[in-house]
């Protein structure tokens, strides 16, 4: 038995406060990449209880993404946002889920981003990570942008921090490390730098801006 939206909202508030779990509540944030970054940071704001998730993918769940992504085997094939979803609706059945598999681009990210005030980037591609960050910030300058930036390898998790850049951009990661050389993509680290952009979303929504 699914327990009710008051009780849902009751025990995220006897942890987060009444006062936070209703700025949580009302907020609106866009995940854009569903693999490693973004499922991990979709699960924690969900659990956080984020009223509202804009969700972007236009990729399939595979194999290799299973060592490290929020996905299951029973899910292979299917669309990261169909399935991403569904997974985000067990652990949060009253989050607003909208979800688009679309490839985002230069033309069509003014439209689809148009209004959330909280923008997550979580792409593979360093010039698809450029082109998204370039947009966001010339197209919605009024939203807040958190990108990543290196979480490769087995290098010490405390390499990976936050800096501001902008006003209203951050970056997280340790801006060096490549998924190209070496080791590649390991779930933990991965994990931590996705907690990194959770984490600024969240004090972002409560009205923290420093880091």
């Amino acid at each position: 038995m699914v327990p009710s939206r008051e009780a849902f909202h009751q025990a995220l508030a006897a942890r987060h406060g009444d006062a936070l779990q209703a700025k949580f509540d009302a907020a609106c944030v866009a995940v854009c990449g569903l693999g490693g970054l973004g499922s991990n940071i979709a699960v924690s704001l969900a659990r956080a209880g984020v009223g509202k998730l804009l969700l972007f993918d236009f990729d399939q769940v595979d194999m290799s993404n299973l060592n490290r992504q929020q996905y299951f085997p029973d899910q292979l094939g299917m669309d990261k946002t169909e399935a991403l979803s569904q997974t985000l609706r067990r652990i949060a059945p009253y989050c607003d889920i909208t979800a688009r598999t679309v490839r985002l681009d230069a033309d069509n990210i003014p439209e689809l981003l148009a209004g959330c005030p909280f923008i997550c980037e979580a792409f593979d591609r360093a010039d698809q990570k450029a082109m998204l960050v370039n947009t966001v910030l010339e197209q919605l300058p009024q939203a807040y942008l958190v990108s990543g930036s290196g979480m490769a390898g087995l290098g010490t998790p405390n390499a990976i921090r936050t800096r501001r850049v902008m006003k209203r951009f951050y970056l997280c990661g340790d801006e060096q490390s490549d998924a190209a050389d070496g080791l590649g993509l390991v779930s933990a680290r991965v994990a931590v730098c996705a907690a990194h952009e959770a984490t600024v979303i969240l004090r972002l929504i409560a009205g923290e801006t420093d880091v």
